[in-house]
């Protein structure tokens, strides 16, 4: 009686530039990400207008979220493709978990930001994001 084989996945080029070049990318797209929004609740606390926060449907917030979610998800998959995962299986559970994951943070940024402009600051502690 024979065994079954077992087969391993074993790349012999992993993806070690993608993956540094990915989490470079990353954090330079939240660096943008930070300050547009930094910039945006600056305008909302001069002026206290609800137009300010419709600003967040805009195309000026939203490239840096979608860029960084486009590396984070590359980062995920490069990360799993180093630990031996195959291409075809890395891509997919990194782009699952990466989807969910940042339509969740921005469903709670939303949330959070209508939470401020109804006047729930009190219960927030901006004073905390002084740099």
């Amino acid at each position: 009686m024979e065994s079954p084989s077992i087969v391993y996945y074993v790349s012999m080029n992993p993806p070690y530039f993608l993956f540094g070049a990915s989490l470079v990318a990353a954090l330079a797209a939240g660096k943008a990400f930070e300050a547009t929004l930094r910039e945006l609740v600056q305008q909302w606390s001069k002026n206290r207008s609800s137009r300010t926060f419709l600003n967040l449907r805009g195309f000026s917030i939203q490239l840096p979220y979608l860029a960084i979610t486009i590396c984070v998800g590359v980062f995920l998959s490069c990360g799993l493709e180093i630990f031996g995962f195959p291409p075809e299986l890395a891509y997919p559970t990194s782009i699952t978990l990466t989807l969910f994951s940042s339509l969740f943070v921005w469903r709670q940024l939303g949330t959070l930001l209508v939470e401020l402009e109804r006047g729930g600051s009190a219960a927030m502690d901006l004073d905390m994001f002084d740099i």
